[in-house]
């Protein structure tokens, strides 16, 4: 297994990676604007569980054939981009959902019933499991954190992924919660989000779009 000084390295140089910018980050606070802190938190937790798929195929090499072939590479990356486009639009075409349940609530009326925690996981696992960043950070970085004289390099490959998803789920739950207490600031005001879930939609729309268009 990995030492002490690669383990150190392997911690700081993912604190690093998880706190850059990506497809996972900005799904999860577009997510939060949009659909609440408890679809938020689940999405981030399936989110976590599709980075770890992620692991284990690069474990027992599926990733690094994706990662090598183009083609293969392309269609994992136009997946998860077309599925972040599509919940975009979604949450653009549904921004007056949020204030409509808050107004039903109000008065005491019933509304449709909200979306279940397992819809709310799968969502979060297919965009984990379609996010190119991680798959390529995972086949071109694991490997030099493990010990190539143990002869369980795919062990250890999993090992060192499961600690990556478990900080990813942490951290992007603490900017999910940020943004649900941001979206709770503007629930004040029911007619403040529309704009924000209009806001959150285009938030997806333009990080599926760059996803699509971005090199390898």
């Amino acid at each position: 297994m990995p030492d002490l000084h690669q383990w150190g390295a392997f911690l700081l140089a993912s604190l690093l990676f998880i706190q850059l910018p990506g497809p996972s980050l900005l799904f999860t606070i577009g997510r939060a604007l949009t659909v609440g802190r408890r679809d938020a938190l689940l999405s981030v937790v399936g989110n976590g569980a599709g980075l770890f798929v992620q692991v284990v195929l690069v474990a027992v090499g599926l990733g690094a054939v994706v990662a090598a072939s183009a083609t293969a590479y392309t269609l994992v990356k136009v997946v998860g981009a077309v599925y972040v486009v599509h919940l975009g639009i979604q949450a653009v075409r549904h921004r007056a959902d949020a204030r409509r349940a808050l107004e039903t609530a109000a008065t005491g009326a019933v509304d449709a019933p909200a979306p279940t925690a397992v819809s709310a996981l799968r969502v979060g696992a297919l965009v984990g499991l379609t996010n190119p960043k991680t798959l390529v950070f995972f086949v071109a970085f694991l490997p030099q954190f493990t010990d190539q004289t143990a002869g369980t390099t795919g062990l250890q490959v999993a090992v060192l992924g499961l600690a990556f998803a478990a900080m990813a789920v942490v951290s992007d739950s603490v900017w999910a919660l940020a943004a649900s207490r941001a979206r709770a600031w503007f629930a004040r005001r029911p007619a403040r989000l529309d704009r924000l879930g209009a806001t959150g939609g285009v938030m997806m729309i333009g990080l599926g779009t760059s996803m699509l268009v971005a090199d390898r």
